[in-house]
């Protein structure tokens, strides 16, 4: 049986809103990510938990064989649109539908807070070749001297906090990391998305323990959302921090 985080299901329900609204990651950090993973032709990369294909398509791009991995149905109908060509499978992190070091890569975005890591290490560390690369990336909310984050987050957070929806936090991982994986690398590269209200609102509409409430009481807390933008333009910029973590697989020799 497929195990699935209860407040990640609810992802299925938002994946078309997921699809328009959810950004894609800047050029400089996928090309950074493609060098330092060594992707290209001949390489075999996973997205791993590849929700709507937001990485899938950008790795599709650097010429290595890509499959993705994702546990959700709705999810897998719009990566197959947004990824023709791509192999996609049903699986979670826990059990991936892939046989032992048959990767060079695997990549996990906007994901890995919401697995077993101990299981999730482990079966990572048994689909990839020895010195594989595992890269994990968030584009998170950049809240540093914004307004409108600041006021936005005033309005989602109870509901976060209440619905008990993880967070990413590597800092805690590394006795269940290192007995698979070297040390993290880490990058940020800072950037910005442009919203109108409606894509504010598809965009936390998305959002999984939003996407789970009752409609009169997620349509109270995505009108708080929007009010947040009160006083900006028609169209305003919405500031973001892509996170890149990568580490390596131990070889035989570590």
């Amino acid at each position: 049986m497929v195990s699935i985080h209860p407040v990640a299901r609810h992802f299925d329900a938002a994946a078309a809103d997921y699809e328009r609204a959810r950004p894609r990651f800047p050029r400089e950090a996928i090309d950074q990510l493609a060098r330092r993973l060594g992707l290209q032709p001949g390489r075999r990369v996973l997205d791993l938990a590849a929700g709507t294909g937001k990485l899938t398509r950008d790795l599709a791009t650097t010429g290595a064989d890509v499959v993705a991995v994702e546990p959700l149905a709705g999810m897998r109908e719009q990566l197959r649109a947004a990824a023709p060509g791509v192999e996609v499978l049903e699986g979670t992190a826990e059990a991936i539908p892939l046989p032992a070091a048959s990767l060079d890569a695997a990549t996990v975005a906007q994901a890995f807070h919401w697995f077993d890591r101990p299981r999730a290490y482990a079966e990572l560390a048994r689909v990839l070749r020895p010195g594989g690369g595992l890269a994990l990336l968030w584009n998170t909310r950049d809240d540093v001297g914004s307004e409108l984050q600041a006021r936005v987050e005033a309005v989602v957070k109870p509901h976060r906090d209440e619905a008990a929806a993880p967070e990413w936090e590597l800092e805690y991982d590394h006795a269940e990391r290192s007995r698979y994986f070297g040390d993290w690398e880490n990058w940020e590269h800072p950037w910005e998305q442009e919203f109108d209200r409606d894509l504010l609102r598809e965009r936390f509409r998305s959002v999984s323990f939003i996407a789970g409430m009752e409609p009169a009481r997620q349509r109270e807390v995505l009108d708080g959302v929007v009010a947040a933008a009160d006083g900006l333009p028609e169209r305003f910029p919405f500031p973001y921090v892509t996170e890149i973590f990568i580490c390596f697989r131990h070889t035989a020799a570590e």
